[in-house]
């Protein structure tokens, strides 16, 4: 365990050099050293941002980013269970036991290279905030030394985590403002949630799975549907009174505001 011991060493003293350590490179560093430390070909930390959100902070490479956006998109997965039961998700062998609390991410996840899921939750103190989700190409359980030893990275992702939460609980970048640097890739996700909110009279919960039974009806990504909203291309409160109000004009553009 000295590679543990030596990056909470390194992630404990750059949060020590005048907020040198504050941005989500040190995030990076843990996710990366993760890749290098145990049997997975990829990691990523997303936090919860409120209500149903998520936001990566970091993603070591284009699949665990995928992954988590698919989690996201459809409102299940790894990430959520052990967010919500506080223990590590464990699936070697996606395709062989797709577990039955996310079938429809199990499914979805055979599109991209990955064969094994383990996901982490990650605690600042008593305060669960965000979890370590890696995978693996090729199906394989981890050992009892490895789980152990991913746990503690965990631990250590969330010390790099608590350089990025001001005391008022946002997440923050180096410079102390909100958390752009991490590119905010779910901005117009909340943004869309926040207009459904407003335009049919939602609570918030409700909104988002709007949102993501549409993008998921249509094939689309949820991103692509949330832009849409915000650029005022679509208009899901007319899909809303067709679907409450039986309007006998099924045929439109598909909820596309019309010029």
């Amino acid at each position: 365990m000295a590679e543990v011991e030596a990056l909470r060493a390194s992630v404990l003293a750059a949060l020590g050099e005048d907020g040198a350590g504050s941005g989500v490179d040190l995030v990076g560093r843990v996710c990366r050293a993760c890749v290098r430390l145990l049997p997975v070909d990829g990691a990523a930390v997303s936090v919860v941002a409120g209500a149903g959100h998520r936001e990566i902070v970091y993603a070591s490479d284009e699949v665990s980013a995928a992954l988590v956006e698919l989690q996201f998109s459809l409102g299940e997965g790894p990430c959520f269970e052990a967010y919500t039961v506080g223990g590590p998700v464990l699936v070697p062998d996606l395709a062989a036991r797709p577990p039955a609390g996310w079938p429809v991410f199990a499914a979805e996840a055979t599109a991209l290279p990955v064969a094994a899921v383990f996901t982490f939750p990650v605690q600042i103190g008593a305060v669960r905030v965000a979890t370590l989700d890696t995978y693996r190409t090729t199906p394989e359980s981890l050992t009892a030394g490895e789980l152990s030893m991913a746990l503690r990275v965990a631990d250590v992702a969330a010390l790099a985590l608590s350089g990025l939460r001001d005391g008022g609980g946002r997440w923050l970048d180096g410079d102390g403002r909100w958390m752009e640097s991490a590119g905010m890739r779910n901005r117009e996700v909340h943004q869309a949630t926040g207009m459904l909110i407003v335009h049919l009279g939602l609570p918030a919960s409700a909104a988002l799975a709007r949102l993501r039974a549409h993008a998921f009806c249509h094939g689309r990504p949820l991103l692509a549907v949330a832009a849409d909203i915000v650029a005022g291309r679509l208009r899901l409160d007319e899909e809303f009174r067709r679907g409450h109000h039986g309007s006998a004009d099924d045929s439109g553009d598909g909820g596309h505001a019309r010029p």
